[in-house]
């Protein structure tokens, strides 16, 4: 007889999230049955994990990713960007490859020209928003990333102070560096 699979782990593993959160299981409780559920072997083992907690309790639902509001705008300006470079490549490709009729001095028609510097204009200012949109959520996502502790402290208050901490530059002066005794004390 095969053992309990994943969802039925996940589901009594939501039922005891729920029991704990509800008050009816104690921390150190909480984490010896989750570590049971993950060890039973059986179905019946499994189920015993639940069955002295009330019936009327409800499986939490494991938390959905949540998306960020830079991370969303992100990807829509690339869907942009990629849209735009493909129909300006387009408007290229429609104003080189055919030979269009020549005026009477040899060049091509005015709208034909209208056309690309009209495209090039539209497709640059397109380009720029959707970088900066880019630029723009990631650095919002990086600053709302928590920053480790002691990380660029040593430079916070000056190349003087960072020095101090390393403990192995020196200023070039006559004095010696932190912990070396001059000579002669």
């Amino acid at each position: 007889m095969a053992g309990p699979g994943g969802t039925d782990r996940e589901q009594v593993i939501g039922l005891l999230k729920a029991a704990f959160i509800q008050g009816m299981l104690a921390k150190d409780e909480f984490d010896q049955r989750v570590g049971q559920a993950f060890a039973a072997p059986t179905q019946a083992e499994l189920t015993a994990l639940t069955a002295d907690l009330h019936g009327d309790l409800v499986a939490v639902p494991p938390p959905k990713p949540v998306r960020t509001q830079g991370e969303e705008s992100v990807v829509r300006a690339r869907w942009v960007l990629a849209t735009a470079t493909t129909l300006y490549a387009g408007v290229w490709a429609f104003a080189l490859i055919p030979s269009w009729p020549l005026d009477s001095e040899g060049d091509p028609p005015h709208t034909i020209i209208r056309l690309v510097f009209l495209t090039t204009v539209i497709y640059l200012l397109v380009l720029a928003v959707a970088t900066g949109t880019m630029v723009g959520g990631w650095l919002e996502k990086r600053s709302r990333r928590p920053s480790l502790p002691g990380q660029g402290e040593q430079f916070r208050d000056g190349p003087e102070a960072g020095a101090s901490q390393i403990g192995d530059r020196h200023d070039g002066g006559d004095s010696p560096g932190p912990g070396v005794q001059a000579a002669g004390v």
